[in-house]
C-alpha cells in the first residue's frame, strides 16, 4: 500500500493530455473556420480528442475527490496528471470508448482509476467519489449544449454545430450511462455503500462484465429506440434537434462518405 503523501510532480498536467487538447483545440478551430477541405475528418478529430478530454476529466474527478477523501496513493499511481494512459489500460480507457462512438455514438467512459477504498472512511464520502465521475460529463454536457438553450448558435457554422451536438449526445449519453446501478459502473459505485455486506459479495463477481453488458443490452433494437428516444428528448429540451446530432454523427464517421441531406 503506497504511504508517501502526494508530490508537486505528481500533479503536473501530463504532455499526453496537453497534446490531445492541442488536437481538439486546432482541429475545433479547422471545423469552424472550414479550413479543411472535407470537414468530415476535422470533425472525427475534433470530437475524438474532445471526448477522450472528457474521459481524462472524468477519472481525474475520481482522483481528486479520493484524495481529498484520504486516498493519498491516487498522486503516486499518475491519476492527477490526466494522463490518460495512466488510467487503468490504454484499450480500456482510450480505444474501448473510441469503438463505442464510431459504432454506435454511445459516450460511454471505460477507464477506471483504482481507490484503496480502505483509506476512505464514511459512507458519503465513497459515494461521492463514485459520483464525482459522471457529474463531471453533466458539467461537460452542459458546457457543449449551452450555445443551443442560450439560442447562440445563429451565424455558427454548420459543421461546428453539428459536431457540437454530437459530442453533447456523447457526454448526455456517458452521464446516464454511467448513473446506471450496474455493477462497475459509477452509479452502482454510489449505492453500494449502502448495500449489506453479503449483497456486496454476492455482487462482486459481476462488476468486471457491467460494462460490457450494457453495451450489449444497447444493441437490442426496443432497448436502443427507448434509450435514445430519451436522450433526444432530454437534448431536445436543451435546444439540439436530432437533426443537428444526426448530422454530427454522420460527419463524425468521415469514411462513410458526406450524407447530403444534411448540408455540409
Amino acid at each position: 500500500m503506497t504511504t508517501a503523501a502526494t508530490r508537486p510532480s505528481d500533479r503536473r498536467v501530463s504532455p499526453v493530455f496537453l497534446g490531445i487538447l492541442a488536437v481538439s483545440a486546432v482541429t475545433g478551430w479547422a471545423t469552424w473556420t472550414g479550413f479543411a477541405a472535407e470537414p468530415g475528418l476535422a470533425v472525427f478529430l475534433f470530437v475524438t480528442s474532445a471526448w477522450v478530454v472528457s474521459l481524462c476529466l472524468h477519472e481525474y474527478a475520481h482522483a481528486r475527490t479520493a484524495l481529498h477523501g484520504g486516498d493519498i496513493s491516487v498522486g503516486a499511481k499518475g491519476y492527477l496528471t490526466l494522463n490518460p494512459m495512466k488510467y487503468t489500460h490504454a484499450l480500456l480507457s482510450v480505444v474501448l470508448p473510441v469503438v463505442f462512438v464510431i459504432m454506435g455514438g454511445i459516450g460511454l467512459p471505460g477507464g477506471a482509476v483504482f481507490i484503496e477504498r480502505g483509506r476512505i472512511r464514511g459512507r458519503w464520502k465513497h459515494s461521492l467519489i463514485s459520483a464525482a465521475g459522471p457529474l463531471t460529463n453533466v458539467l461537460f454536457a452542459v458546457v457543449c449544449t449551452a450555445p443551443f438553450w442560450l439560442g447562440a448558435v445563429d451565424g455558427v457554422p454548420p459543421a461546428f454545430r453539428f459536431a457540437l451536438a454530437f459530442l453533447a449526445l456523447l457526454q448526455v449519453t456517458a452521464a446516464i450511462l454511467n448513473f446506471l446501478p450496474v455493477p462497475g459502473l459509477d452509479g452502482y459505485g454510489v449505492i453500494e455503500p449502502w448495500l449489506p455486506y453479503g449483497v456486496r459479495r454476492q455482487v462482486e463477481p459481476f462488476a468486471p462484465f457491467g460494462l460490457l453488458f450494457v453495451f450489449a443490452l444497447l444493441w437490442v433494437p426496443s432497448v436502443n429506440g427507448v434509450f435514445f428516444d430519451a436522450v433526444d428528448g432530454l437534448l431536445g429540451c436543451l435546444g439540439i434537434d436530432e437533426l443537428d446530432t444526426y448530422c454530427g454523427f454522420d460527419l463524425f464517421r468521415f469514411w462513410r462518405g458526406p450524407d447530403e441531406f444534411c448540408g455540409v
